[in-house]
């Protein structure tokens, strides 16, 4: 007995043993093999509001998303925020829907709209663009940037003289007219006591969208800009009336070499954030849906947010999947009917040479011991004659070299041979 315990004693303790290893094997290497996180930089918007937007999406991404996204500042200098994507000192920025092409550059998703805002003194005449900017202070945001473009555009148009408009660049100041490009910030505006006496300038009424109006001039030359109605009262008392403008949509871009898999990731990721980041702003909200893939971006829209919008699409096989089965129908009713055809062929082929057998029975029984000569000559000439009819029948292919066909021979051949031997 005692050796017996000895030996269950150390098996027992082997087991232990291993199955303490086993279970500190599954702690240490479960790190190992948890979902690793991507590290995504974000360049630092330059607009306050665009900087919230961005904060707030670094603040809602959650680490088991797989995605963990930093905030960047653009370096010291003129550079962009596309040169510093182009640079590699960001994955990831925001850009509006204007400028030019950048092969380097691509589109994740769209995420709300930018309005075009002129403001102006309420004392300054707002009949016409050309008497806003004429002899006017103007500022339009930084140097380069798509408001102060704009600005340039439309005063280069009017041929004014050389000094009647003058840009700033200085935020503080106090210019005599505003040009931005800004997403709708209600309450900045509200409670911003600057702007407690100024109006907006209007490209007409709602009712001229659409029937040759400014608005629709500029978005001829410039498709990717929109109409946009801000509604009477969005700004309080500053806004007593609908001011019709443009707006252009503000994309989340990305490196064109940005991995595909981590896109995707991202374009479902912000999906899933849009209700809390727009939540407390819902006049930045804009729908998405399915014909993303067919908006006019002014940079190709990333692989990896074509592959999640094409995620659910059928396959070849699911898309003509109907149709094969169609084809493969109609395949089985011809088949069947060429089949029926042939049958029916065969039986009218069968049905010409019963009817010589029935003749050839016919003239046999006609022959009786007592016959004549004459009459057992002309019997077995008409054997020889209903012969020749069917191998010229069978020639022509209306009788088959078949069973029959030899059945019908041999009783035609033993009929003459027995009307011979006078057996019948």
């Amino acid at each position: 007995r005692v050796p017996f315990l000895k030996i269950l004693m150390r098996y027992a303790m082997k087991s232990i043993i291993k199955t303490s290893l086993l279970l500190l094997l599954v702690i240490v290497g479960a790190p190992a093999h948890a979902k690793p996180v991507t590290e995504l930089n974000l360049i630092l918007p330059e607009l306050e509001l665009d900087r919230v937007i961005a904060e707030r999406i670094v603040e809602l991404v959650k680490e088991d998303s797989g995605l963990q996204i930093n905030l960047v500042p653009l370096p010291d200098g003129p550079m962009t925020a596309l040169d510093a994507l182009e640079a590699g000192i960001g994955d990831l920025a925001f850009a509006p829907n204007t400028g030019t092409y950048r092969e380097t550059i691509s589109t994740v998703i769209p995420l709300y709209p930018s309005v075009l805002h002129i403001v102006t003194d309420k004392a300054r005449s707002t009949d016409s663009l050309d008497e806003l900017f004429r002899g006017a202070t103007i500022y339009a945001g930084p140097e380069g940037s798509i408001s102060w473009s704009l600005a340039k555009r439309i005063v280069n148009g009017f041929e004014l003289a050389p000094g009647e408009v003058d840009f700033v660049t200085d935020p503080q100041s106090v210019p005599d007219v505003i040009v931005l490009y800004a997403p709708i910030d209600r309450d900045r505006i509200m409670n911003d006591p600057r702007l407690e006496n100024v109006k907006w300038f209007s490209f007409g009424a709602p009712e001229d969208v659409g029937n040759g109006s400014l608005v629709d001039l500029a978005i001829f030359l410039n498709p990717r800009l929109r109409p946009f109605v801000i509604p009477a009262g969005t700004f309080g008392e500053l806004t007593p009336e609908p001011v019709v403008t443009v707006a252009v949509d503000n994309l989340l871009v990305a490196r064109a070499d940005l991995d595909k898999s981590v896109v995707y990731d991202i374009y479902a990721e912000i999906l899933r954030l849009r209700p809390a980041l727009f939540g407390t702003r819902p006049e930045l909200y804009r729908p998405i849906d399915e014909s993303v893939a067919q908006t006019n971006f002014v940079y190709s829209l990333h692989q990896g947010a074509l592959a999640f919008l094409k995620r659910d699409e059928p396959t070849f096989i699911e898309r003509y999947s109907g149709v094969a089965e169609v084809v493969a129908t109609l395949l089985v009713c011809v088949v069947s009917g060429l089949f029926a055809i042939v049958k029916i062929y065969r039986i009218r082929r069968k049905n010409r040479l019963d009817e010589f057998l029935v003749e050839v029975i016919g003239i046999r029984n006609s022959v009786q011991p007592h016959s004549s000569e004459d009459e057992r000559t002309a019997a077995m000439a008409s054997i020889r004659a209903l012969q020749d009819r069917a191998f010229e029948l069978l020639v022509d292919e209306k009788l088959a070299a078949d069973d029959s066909f030899r059945i019908f021979t041999e009783l035609s051949n033993d009929t003459i041979s027995r009307i011979q031997e006078r057996r019948v």
